[in-house]
């Protein structure tokens, strides 16, 4: 009897001390989760935690990158020249001002083979500055000094749709001067340069006289009212297409 009541008594006083040294295991655990990662107190941050605050920091630098969304931050088509809202120059239809004489340089080509009669010229226009500028429909030319005399008729319609010069570019019109083909002794008009009017963009002002001095070689050349100038064009082909078949 005592030796059973001893080894009960052993037993359990042994499971007793097992339960007090694993709730003093779990006791010991939990007060070593609780203490501060660092000297600063603050407790450290848990996992999940720490990637939380990743990923919203992330989304802050993405959103920062992204477009503002203002829809009229970089959407300036001053260059493309269509559109009432840009039109200036008297309503040339364009975005740009019309061309003014004191930025066009003058030059003209005789379009006549050696020993032929002076008839066909081309009239080239180029702008001196940066900007681009406007040519509406056709210069009104004149083959005799001063604004009296008589303004040379175009031939056909002239293109109403304005020429934008670039900065540095030229432009073009075809002039036919002389269709008379009498010889003998008769006399005819003389001319020792052309002008030319610009016209503005509503057609209904001008804007300053141009003045084409004749090429080397030439001091004078016949004229008649046969004259004819095509509108302005931005290529030479087009200029002289239609005058070259008079």
């Amino acid at each position: 009897m005592n030796s059973k009541t001893v080894g009960a008594g052993s037993s359990r006083r042994g499971l007793r001390g097992a339960v007090l040294g694993a709730t003093m295991v779990a006791a010991l655990l939990t007060a070593t989760a609780c203490q501060p990662s660092g000297g600063d107190g603050k407790a450290a941050a848990s996992p999940t935690a720490a990637s939380s605050g990743s990923a919203s920091a992330g989304g802050s630098t993405s959103e920062s990158t992204e477009p503002s969304g203002d829809s009229g931050t970089g959407s300036s088509t001053t260059g493309a020249g269509t559109g009432d809202s840009g039109e200036t120059g008297g309503g040339n239809g364009t975005a740009y001002a019309d061309c003014e004489v004191t930025g066009l340089n003058t030059a003209v080509e005789l379009q006549d083979g050696s020993g032929e009669t002076p008839r066909h010229f081309l009239l080239t226009v180029t702008n001196s500055t940066r900007t681009p500028c406007v040519l509406n429909d056709a210069p009104q030319v004149r083959l005799k000094a001063g604004n009296d005399a008589p303004i040379v008729d175009t031939l056909g319609e002239p293109d109403t749709e304005p020429v934008v010069v670039e900065g540095g570019g030229k432009a073009y019109a075809g002039l036919y001067v002389f269709g008379n083909d009498e010889g003998g002794e008769a006399e005819y008009d003389q001319s020792d340069r052309f002008t030319a009017t610009l016209v503005a963009g509503e057609g209904t002002e001008l804007s300053g006289t141009l003045i084409f001095d004749l090429p080397d070689g030439l001091d004078t050349v016949s004229v008649d009212d046969a004259a004819r100038v095509n509108g302005w064009a931005g290529t030479e082909g087009l200029a002289m297409r239609p005058i070259i078949q008079l």
